[in-house]
């Protein structure tokens, strides 16, 4: 049988309906509370009276709340104080009517009325009184609740806006060597180079803007758009320029903060590649140990020296910065907004030369609405296939 969708509304949805609610039903359970206690006693003529104390209750609550409206943003010390003093005005209002109410019904003296009155007073008190501070409670309750709401939305929006910014901080470098290579290809008419590079150029632009920002896809979709990257690069480095990529099948199916790995491979070919005649290798690893997702990219350049490592480390730390580290702060601010204490991220230069970055994050699994999936998903006998010019593509089993 099919289910009509159904969506609870929060009780406070609608302030107006839930006041009257909570009206109509306080109100109304006090009134029977009396009226059972009236018939328990022996005395039903009096019903008569507690209808009237119940309409009277009811009204007086009606003024009362939109006094309380206007005071309850005021200074402490104004809203108690005239508080204190419109409850008090109400309780003596009401008890005068209920005690005039019950002298009529009762037919006694006018001897009596002083009696009624201040007997309908101890009633009121406490029935007024306990209105006003559920009352306050509740509307201070609801503002919390906005403030806290209002909160979220802010920090949200901050949020957002601080991944965007940190993940459009692209290298204009990177940028104005691509465009003034497409420069040199045209000047030289080398028209069909040049028209390749403008079409990885916009492939890439495109794979890096129309992702929303703080969007994840898989370490597939990352790759490939690595690879878009990395065929600019390599027109401009040739055979310089060496990748190797090792994506296990169930890695390549994890989920990744977009465009996470891009600064990796930048800083390597401008502190790997660019420095070296004969270039460098540039491999990047991703498997699932456990739980976790494990990313490594490492780069077989000059690496850094000892105090070059602990100037990046105190860049990473807020104490220092250095153009190295702008790009590794850049992920290491990432990865606080998405993922807070449950990453890691380390850097490390070992003794023989090159520079290795390790990311581990809990490993969630991708899930792509076009059901799309990538090349390296496939593994192939064949542990080392190529895939383009200096790039190979390496399968492997978990």
């Amino acid at each position: 049988m099919t289910m009509l969708p159904f969506a609870p509304t929060p009780f406070f949805a609608d302030k107006n309906r839930a006041f009257w609610r909570l009206q109509l039903a306080g109100w109304g359970g006090a009134a029977l509370l009396r009226a059972t206690t009236n018939i328990a006693n022996g005395k039903p003529e009096q019903l008569v009276t507690t209808l009237i104390a119940t309409v009277t209750g009811f009204s007086i609550s009606l003024i009362l709340s939109v006094i309380y409206r206007k005071l309850i943003n005021r200074r402490p010390i104004l809203t108690w104080g005239l508080t204190a003093l419109a409850l008090s005005v109400a309780v003596a209002v009401s008890a005068a009517i209920n005690g005039w109410t019950l002298i009529l019904v009762q037919g006694s003296s006018d001897a009596n009325l002083a009696r009624a009155i201040l007997s309908a007073f101890y009633l009121d008190t406490p029935l007024l009184g306990a209105w006003s501070a559920l009352y306050y409670a509740i509307n201070y309750y609801l503002q919390v609740e906005e403030q806290a709401d209002r909160l979220e939305r802010l920090e949200a929006q901050a949020t957002s806006a601080q991944l965007a910014m940190l993940r459009y901080q692209l290298n204009p470098h990177f940028l104005f060597n691509t465009l003034n290579s497409i420069s040199t290809l045209v000047l030289l008419k080398q028209t069909e180079p040049a028209n390749a590079m403008l079409t990885r150029l916009s492939g890439f632009l495109r794979h890096t803007l129309v992702t929303q920002p703080g969007g994840k896809v898989s370490v597939a979709q990352e790759v490939e758009t690595l690879k878009l990257y990395l065929d600019i690069e390599r027109m401009r480095f040739e055979e310089r320029l060496r990748t190797v990529f090792k994506v296990e099948p169930a890695a390549a199916q994890a989920s990744i903060p977009s465009l996470l790995l891009q600064p990796l491979v930048e800083n390597a070919i401008k502190y790997a590649v660019s420095p070296q005649e004969e270039g460098a290798r540039i491999s990047l690893t991703a498997q699932v140990i456990g739980t976790r997702l494990r990313v490594t990219v490492a780069d077989t350049g000059p690496g850094l020296q000892a105090q070059a490592v602990k100037r990046v480390s105190d860049s990473l730390s807020g104490t220092r910065a250095v153009s190295t580290g702008v790009g590794l702060a850049n992920i290491r601010d990432r990865l606080a907004q998405a993922y807070g204490e449950e990453h890691r991220f380390d850097i490390d230069n070992p003794p023989e030369g090159g520079f290795t970055v390790t990311i581990e994050i809990p490993y969630e699994l991708h899930e792509d609405p076009d059901g799309a999936r990538s090349s390296i998903e496939k593994p192939t006998g064949d542990p080392a296939v190529t895939n383009l010019p200096g790039e190979r593509v390496m399968g492997t089993n978990a």
